[in-house]
């Protein structure tokens, strides 16, 4: 038997990186043309956080609401659950920050995102559109094929880096209970990539430590 110093972050993965690609293949070619409702529907909230209009943040806060449940079900439980044992726990918590959501953002309306006023806004604003126009050429630059990309609505990566930056955007209290689904997701999911020597786990490191500083940033010109 090997000692453990001798095995690899990869050998630990139930799975090897070309049957995770091969997930987003199968899976892109079976929600086909949804993929363009979900980017429309992601630029519907950057335009909204320039509206300015009192039902605003309750719509910002259905979309993304709908991305998460989206996720959680159809790339979460339905598909990724077939090759991860831990997927299920995944649905279950991308779920919770759709309830989340809806319940705060939607039915309280107590999200109170609105145009960049500070840097923490400019950030998120910036990681928003990261997140919609930039995070799905990653794949090609990797040299993947289209039909790998990450899509946001679609996939988890960008929906939640698109959420970081919608959360960044607001100076309410109850961002915090909304911050702490997306920013575990970028310690495990940027976990997952770096086993598979995926260089997006780099986006998703560096997306929630940019979202944790910005927002501690906020919190403490504020006291100040």
């Amino acid at each position: 038997m090997s000692e453990w110093w001798t095995y690899a972050p990869s050998d630990f993965l139930l799975f090897s990186p070309a049957t995770y690609r091969r997930l987003f293949d199968l899976y892109h070619r079976d929600v086909w043309p949804v993929q363009i409702a979900a980017l429309a529907l992601g630029t519907a909230i950057a335009v909204l956080l320039r509206v300015r209009a009192p039902w605003r943040q309750r719509c910002v806060a259905a979309v993304l609401a709908l991305a998460w449940l989206w996720v959680a079900w159809a790339f979460h439980y339905e598909r990724y659950a077939t090759i991860n044992w831990a997927a299920p726990y995944f649905a279950l918590a991308f779920a919770l920050e759709a309830a989340l959501l809806l319940w705060i953002g939607t039915a309280a309306g107590r999200l109170a995102v609105g145009p960049p006023t500070d840097r923490a806004g400019r950030i998120g604003l910036a990681l928003l559109f990261f997140a919609l126009y930039a995070q799905p050429c990653l794949a090609v630059l990797q040299g993947r094929p289209w039909a790998q990309a990450d899509v946001f609505g679609i996939t988890p990566d960008p929906t939640v880096v698109a959420t970081l930056g919608v959360l960044l955007t607001s100076d309410a209290r109850a961002r915090w209970a909304l911050l702490v689904v997306p920013l575990a997701w970028c310690l495990v999911g940027g976990m997952f990539l770096w086993t598979m020597d995926d260089a997006g786990f780099v986006v998703l490191a560096g997306a929630g430590g940019l979202a944790a500083a910005a927002a501690m940033t906020r919190r403490r010109g504020k006291r100040a």
